[in-house]
């Protein structure tokens, strides 16, 4: 049995919440952390195991310290935080919404890494949780890639850094997750179209790049690694 603590950042829904569902099976004691209350509180409710769920707004860089003391002493942080600013034709993509996107999200990621480290045992590992926009050649990505991009650049510089800690980074590609705020018919020609273009010929799934987030906080010989989970679809098929 697992006594070890790990904290999710954005974990009360899609990749963040499969992968406490995942780490709670494995009996990690965990917490996660969510802006909205209610839906966190829905959360937890869903999770059995030893969970906690504290209220936090990751991209409020200024509260982090205190957030950060609040949660107290734990051993791996996996950065499960989301975003869809920044996507669009790079010709008229709104340059104020990629601004959006590095705030909310790269600088979120790289604040909350910063943070945390009083409390994060030397033992212990941070797992960020990037894209694949970071790896393809999408067209209408170009905002999307650069701030995953950003992300994952972190991991190999960090796990130099910050050693014996050890960074590393998840590259999901298209994940049926409620990223997709579309209508269903809409959200099912969309998977459709992505599927067709996925050498395993269908999107992924939470708990699949849970798995993977898994194995990187339980691999302690892997540090500096971007694990890709796409299905193949950064290939250009």
């Amino acid at each position: 049995m697992s006594s070890q603590r790990v904290v999710i950042i954005g974990g009360s829904s899609g990749i963040g919440l499969a992968t406490a569902a995942h780490l709670l099976e494995k009996d990690y004691r965990v917490t996660i952390t969510g802006r909205d209350k209610a839906k966190l509180q829905a959360a937890a409710q869903s999770l059995d195991g030893d969970l906690t769920a504290i209220a936090m707004d990751a991209a409020d860089l200024a509260g982090l310290p205190a957030a950060f003391e609040a949660i107290g002493p734990f051993d791996h942080l996996v950065l499960a935080l989301g975003g869809g600013n920044g996507a669009g034709p790079f010709a008229t993509v709104d340059l104020a919404d990629v601004r959006r996107g590095f705030e909310r999200k790269t600088m979120a990621h790289f604040a909350c890494a910063q943070a945390c480290l009083p409390y994060l045992s030397k033992q212990g590992s941070i797992t960020f949780v990037s894209a694949v926009s970071a790896q393809a050649a999408m067209p209408g990505t170009a905002g999307l890639g650069a701030i995953n991009a950003a992300i994952a650049a972190l991991a190999p510089i960090l796990a130099v850094e910050l050693k014996p800690i050890r960074v590393n980074c998840v590259s999901p590609g298209v994940v049926d997750t409620p990223w997709w705020d579309f209508t269903a018919e809409r959200r099912k020609q969309t998977f459709a179209g992505f599927a067709a273009r996925t050498p395993v010929g269908r999107v992924g799934n939470p708990g699949e790049i849970a798995e993977a987030i898994a194995f990187l906080i339980g691999n302690g010989f892997t540090s500096g690694h971007t694990l890709i989970c796409d299905g193949g679809i950064r290939l250009g098929q």
